[in-house]
């Protein structure tokens, strides 16, 4: 599976190599920071994702979340712990984006 990066990440990573670089190192630093394992440490950003109701971020978190190793059904099954929080609507809709990434998983 292969990992869309938006183009104008791509961009911004031409124009601020240094930036990135230190973002990048961040986001390892914090994944290596405590002992959750990769499944559990995706879905938790995607839970996070979900819970902005940011769109492209559900995308690539499902994505991620798959290429750490989560199942189709831990990935749906993060989306309906939301409804409590965010709402039915809301959680749909992000169900609906997980759907973009997973098709008929």
């Amino acid at each position: 599976m292969s990992t869309k990066v938006p183009g104008r990440f791509q961009r911004f990573e031409r124009e601020q190599p240094r930036i990135v670089a230190a973002y990048t190192a961040l986001g390892d630093a914090c994944q290596e920071a405590g002992p959750l394992a990769a499944p559990v440490r995706a879905l938790v950003k995607l839970g996070v994702a979900i819970g902005m109701q940011h769109e492209g971020a559900v995308h690539s978190h499902t994505r991620k979340a798959l290429e750490a190793g989560a199942s189709a059904a831990e990935i749906r099954h993060a989306a309906l712990l939301a409804t409590t929080t965010i709402g039915f609507p809301r959680m749909m809709a992000a169900l609906s984006w997980i759907d973009d990434v997973l098709g008929d998983r």
